[in-house]
């Protein structure tokens, strides 16, 4: 095995120009803290300020935060914040370094640190990235779950263990210090993230102090936002293909593809990065984007997962290649979710179909089914159970959606695909769903007991005998005849 130097700033002179950042990492500061560093935001956001500094100078450096573990800082630091991108498609790849982020916190093992940049004068904006889950909702989806035992100590003892806790700390801090501004930007997949934090973090503050909620109402903005860029797992063959074209060993590599969407709520404290020069949209009104990236992509996302998953696809462009899959995404982006979206002038939404399904379907993303698959219990309120809920409240039957929740149920009841492999359940709620279904494998009993589960299925569609039994119907089929044969005969008697 060949032993190559890290890349590195240091390094960075040894390779081709058009490999190297588009601007000069050593020129950046901190203004922007961003919090849950994977590789989703390395591959989105940070690219979006990099090339906008390109575009319209700034000096716009990040201090990404790793919130589970210290792998990403541990990636990152040697490599003074440098990582490669490759963005990869059936018509080969593009490969080049990336330099917008100057610095790596991880978050449980330097709170003070993290504290100290949040309230730090330099720093206009904190993002975030830390998925559903990390929010720390109650059942409502609006409030804090105070029954979450670090959402308990955070509160008790003024600690970061939680992402509100986290800005909440350095919230109260910069009041101390200098009472400058501050805009929170959510980039994770929730409807109205930006509201829903600002829902969170004012509640977490009006519990602690009212003065600092009242402070915090007046002096920070939380913008909306809809983010879209598919972002597989890089796998220890990428990092061995891109380190023989750098001719450096890059720990912190990410995969991506051509496609990128930024639509931000244009609601800032104070400066920022000039986004649009990088493609982003600034508007008045995200809620139309985010509801079609909901429930077009991520629903036919997770539909394709879930249904990939059973069949023993461990892509997701193996399981949109088979036929009856890609027909069940197709129809439930035609049939089941158009009717309730708010599409904005001008936006072609045919042409969108089209432009996901070849998304899923490019061959050089290895994105693996298991990935989509997680937080089940999470993701899907906002992907198919709305669609499901919506259509059945116009007296409509969303079985493309309900095809998809089935997929989910069978899943997590099963834990088996169709050739007979484990299917490892990744949720949050694994340990409830789990004591719900006590074992059974009975349709009927499956969906009674998810149905169950309010934290998960509205209560509208609990309460909703057709929905309950066209559910049991297709979990029966799939248990029967299998994901890609009970998906083919659904598009075909939808079409019919």
């Amino acid at each position: 095995m060949t032993s190559r130097a890290r890349l590195s700033a240091t390094q960075l002179p040894r390779l081709d120009a058009q490999l190297r950042p588009p601007i000069e990492p050593g020129q950046l500061r901190t203004r922007i803290v961003h919090l849950g560093l994977g590789a989703f935001h390395r591959a989105h956001q940070a690219l979006y300020t990099e090339q906008a500094v390109a575009a319209d100078g700034g000096d716009w450096g990040i201090c990404g935060v790793t919130q589970r573990s210290p792998a990403v800082r541990d990636a990152l630091a040697p490599q003074d914040g440098l990582y490669s991108v490759a963005v990869r498609d059936a018509d080969g790849e593009q490969l080049r370094v990336a330099g917008a982020i100057r610095e790596v916190l991880f978050a449980r093992e330097q709170p003070d640190a993290l504290t100290a940049r949040i309230a730090d004068p330099a720093v206009a904006i904190v993002t975030l990235t830390v998925t559903e889950k990390a929010y720390r909702r109650d059942e409502s989806g609006r409030g804090l779950d105070l029954r979450d035992a670090e959402v308990a100590a955070d509160q008790a003892d003024g600690g970061s263990r939680t992402v509100v806790g986290q800005l909440i700390a350095g919230l109260a801090r910069r009041r101390r210090d200098h009472g400058a501004p501050l805009t929170v930007l959510s980039c994770d997949n929730l409807p109205g993230n930006g509201p829903i934090l600002a829902g969170l973090v004012g509640e977490f503050a009006q519990r602690r102090d009212p003065d600092l909620a009242d402070w915090i109402s007046a002096h920070v903005r939380f913008p909306a936002t809809m983010v879209d860029r598919i972002v597989p797992a890089t796998t220890a063959e990428d990092r061995a293909h891109i380190a023989a074209r750098l001719g450096l060993e890059d720990q912190a590599a990410v995969i991506t593809e051509p496609f990128t969407q930024w639509v931000i709520e244009d609601d800032f404290t104070g400066p920022r990065p000039a986004w649009e020069r990088a493609g982003a949209l600034l508007t008045a009104d995200v809620a139309p984007y985010e509801q079609m990236k909901l429930r077009m992509l991520n629903g036919s996302h997770s539909l394709i997962a879930y249904l990939g998953q059973l069949s023993g696809h461990a892509y997701v462009a193996d399981a949109v290649a088979a036929a009856g899959i890609r027909a069940a995404a197709e129809g439930l982006m035609t049939v089941d979710v158009p009717p309730d979206l708010d599409v904005p002038d001008g936006f072609d939404l045919d042409h969108y179909r089209g432009e996901l399904l070849a998304r899923f379907a490019n061959p050089a993303l290895h994105y693996r089914t298991a990935q989509v698959a997680m937080d089940g219990s999470q993701k899907l309120p906002m992907r198919l159970w709305a669609t499901s809920a919506d259509r059945r409240a116009a007296g409509q039957t969303p079985v493309f959606a309900a095809l998809g929740l089935a997929a989910w149920m069978r899943v997590v009841s099963a834990r088996l695909a169709e050739d007979g492999r484990a299917i490892p359940i990744d949720d949050p709620l694994a340990a409830a769903i789990s004591e719900r279904l006590a074992g059974s494998e009975d349709p009927g009993a499956v969906v009674g007991a998810l149905l169950g589960m309010s934290e998960v299925a509205p209560a509208a569609l609990a309460e909703d005998p057709p929905f309950r039994e066209l559910l049991t119907d297709l979990l029966g089929r799939l248990a029967a005849d299998g994901a890609e044969r009970t998906a083919a005969a659904v598009a075909e008697r939808s079409a019919a």
